[in-house]
């Protein structure tokens, strides 16, 4: 069973200019040209995933890494391959797995620099199959390689200057190429799910299940009467009713009970052959300002561990 914490390497993830129209929030998730991480914090974290039993770290790359193949993607302070393989190897020492993430959403890739903006071209491709690649290598063949694919809808890209999404067979094309660059590695794929709230026909016809589904839902009732939650919530059961591996995914983002509610329902609702573990998000970056929310969001997930093992 992996109990699982999603940390943020690279937070160049959601818009691409400083939209004045943002606050709040929205002003976190404006793209940088500087690393936002604190190894302090960091730290701290990862002690806290020891003590509260947590198992694996999905580590969110996207442009916070110098890869050998596309170096020119890196922002300013971007971490070596070194002193990432060093880091993994740190990681591995304390029982932690750790597995690499590169969203490639179309609402998500900003860290893609400019080949965010050569969406399904022959360069493109060529890109992502480098980078899929190196990041195995990296990771010395993890298990597992979190594609992201969440949000590509133009709800999603609003604020950006640059909207692009992919549409019909297009983006099942895409998605397909991902998982073989990363299954002909030896390598299982793990995806968001919540394509299916959306074209829930479609998921099922298309989607392998080979690759290893997170729906995620970060509201606390996990019995909601009224749309959208509704739909996000039934995902879970139309996910084990196709018999598709699962790792639900929880946050403190919008609530501190949600991956305590994600857990209790998910461990009723789910076969234990295809619950495979749980996920937890912030959605914050690795710096001084969130300390309290990181550690707490990984204090969550032992008293998560506790009620499933309860």
């Amino acid at each position: 069973m992996i109990w699982v914490n999603l940390v943020h390497l690279s937070y160049n993830m959601w818009i691409d200019h400083d939209a004045p129209e943002l606050e709040g929030y929205g002003k976190i998730i404006i793209a940088q040209p500087n690393l936002r991480f604190d190894k302090a914090v960091y730290d701290d974290i990862l002690k806290a995933m020891v003590e509260n039993g947590a198992n694996m770290l999905v580590i969110d790359l996207g442009d916070a890494v110098k890869y050998e193949s596309h170096p020119e993607i890196a922002v300013n302070g971007a971490w070596s391959v070194e002193q990432l393989r060093s880091e993994l190897a740190r990681i591995r020492k304390i029982g932690i797995e750790p597995i690499p993430k590169l969203n490639f959403s179309a609402t998500h890739d900003i860290w893609m620099g400019p080949y965010s903006r050569m969406l399904s071209t022959p360069q493109y491709y060529d890109v992502c199959r480098d980078l899929i690649s190196e990041v195995i290598d990296i990771f010395d063949n993890p298990r597992l390689f979190h594609i992201g694919m969440d949000e590509e809808t133009y709800g999603h890209q609003i604020y950006q200057k640059y909207v692009v999404i992919r549409q019909y067979d297009l983006w099942w094309h895409d998605l397909l190429f991902y998982v073989k660059e990363v299954e002909k590695k030896g390598v299982q794929s793990w995806m968001w799910s919540d394509y299916e709230w959306h074209h829930p026909e479609l998921f099922f016809k298309n989607m392998p299940k080979s690759v290893l589904q997170s729906n995620w839902y970060y509201d606390p009732d996990m019995y909601p009467e009224e749309e959208p939650n509704k739909t996000y919530v039934k995902a879970y059961l139309d996910l084990e009713k196709h018999g598709y591996d699962q790792v639900p995914t929880g946050s403190n983002h919008s609530t501190p009970v949600n991956f305590e509610e994600t857990v209790k329902f998910c461990k009723e609702h789910i076969a234990p052959e295809r619950l495979k573990g749980f996920l937890q998000t912030v959605w914050r970056p690795t710096v001084e300002e969130y300390r309290q929310r990181q550690i707490e969001a990984v204090e969550q997930i032992g008293r998560g561990k506790k009620i499933f093992e309860g």
